[in-house]
């Protein structure tokens, strides 16, 4: 993937360059017990509950700006709109959600923290947030599924190279992730680069809370 695409928003995604087939079919699985310090966020669906780990010691900035639009419920409401799923023999991609840069309730964009400073990695159900531009990033948010290193920064890439900033991790609701990465998504798409990973119907958040 070009940096151009992730600024675009992580468009084009079809696979992780570099990742052959048979590593994707032999991915690790994610963590899945909280860690020191982490905070607990349910995101009450409409096909089921997704619980995320939020990283607040390792990325406080992109933690209490999620944390920001729960505790004010602006993420009620709000929807996974996207799904960009790679053409693999398992499932392997992201969903995104948050409110679409709805005017009405996006709260100012956070500062960029990368993952060489955050030290976390986008792995299997890491959360991350969406961005074009370094510290651009609002309301909206991905979910991994399957190992995605090329989101993370590197320093050593030409252009772009700060990657994502990584903030949570999936610890129970995998499964709805999954069942939402293989949605339809006929949805029309405004940026281009979106073409064909648009949902339609979109999965509503019903709620998100602390727990």
């Amino acid at each position: 993937m070009k940096r151009r695409d992730l600024l675009a928003g992580l468009g084009g995604l079809v696979a992780a360059p570099g990742l052959a087939e048979a590593q994707i079919l032999n991915l690790a699985p994610a963590p899945v017990v909280p860690g020191p310090g982490d905070i607990l966020v349910s995101l009450e669906t409409s096909l089921g509950p997704i619980v995320i780990a939020l990283k607040a010691r390792q990325a406080p900035l992109t933690t209490a700006n999620f944390l920001q639009y729960v505790d004010k419920k602006l993420y009620d409401g709000a929807s996974f709109w996207r799904s960009a799923k790679s053409k693999s023999p398992v499932d392997y991609g992201l969903i995104e959600g948050g409110l679409q840069s709805d005017p009405a309730k996006v709260l100012p964009p956070v500062a960029h923290e990368p993952t060489t400073q955050t030290g976390l990695r986008h792995v299997d159900g890491t959360v991350s947030l969406a961005r074009r531009a370094p510290g651009t990033g609002d309301s909206d948010f991905f979910v991994c599924v399957g190992e995605a290193p090329y989101l993370d920064a590197n320093p050593a890439a030409e252009g772009d190279n700060l990657g994502f900033a990584a903030f949570g991790q999936v610890i129970k609701g995998m499964e709805v992730v999954h069942k939402i990465l293989n949605l339809p998504t006929p949805g029309k798409a405004t940026n281009p680069v979106m073409e064909g990973q648009m949902l339609d119907p979109v999965v509503p958040i019903v709620t998100a809370r602390r727990i």
